[in-house]
């Protein structure tokens, strides 16, 4: 019978889902928003990313601290937030953010680099009719 090991294992993950989420609240109470957008991508939280460029924007000079954190997230980050912000992009309340990160991301990324990402064409076929 392994219905123990799964629980204990199900158990740790779960302890380990919390620990993140407390660190996550910890790393934007102390404006550490490039952490925080790293660790809310590895979690897969597209609200949460929202709320962390959300945050930046709202600091002094915030477009020119979310181009900072933006152009220093992995590859693999960029293209998760890029999956993200097309949805956010279709909501008039979070419009502005997603625009504000097509930007960042088309200003610091050459045309070459933006087509190697994965899942760019339908990404821009569903950004065009809300831009």
């Amino acid at each position: 019978d392994v219905t123990e090991i799964e629980e204990k294992e199900a158990q740790a993950k779960q302890e380990e889902q919390i620990m993140k989420e407390q660190e996550l609240s910890n790393l934007l109470h102390e404006k550490r928003y490039l952490k925080a957008l790293g660790l809310a991508i590895s979690l897969d939280r597209p609200h949460t990313v929202l709320m962390v460029v959300k945050a930046i924007l709202k600091e002094t000079e915030g477009r020119r601290h979310l181009e900072e954190n933006i152009v220093r997230l992995r590859k693999d980050q960029k293209e998760a937030v890029l999956t993200f912000l097309v949805t956010w992009n279709t909501n008039s309340r979070n419009c502005h953010e997603a625009q504000a990160v097509i930007e960042t991301l088309l200003r610091h990324e050459a045309p070459e680099s933006l087509l190697q990402y994965s899942g760019i064409k339908s990404a821009v076929e569903s950004l065009l009719p809300y831009t």
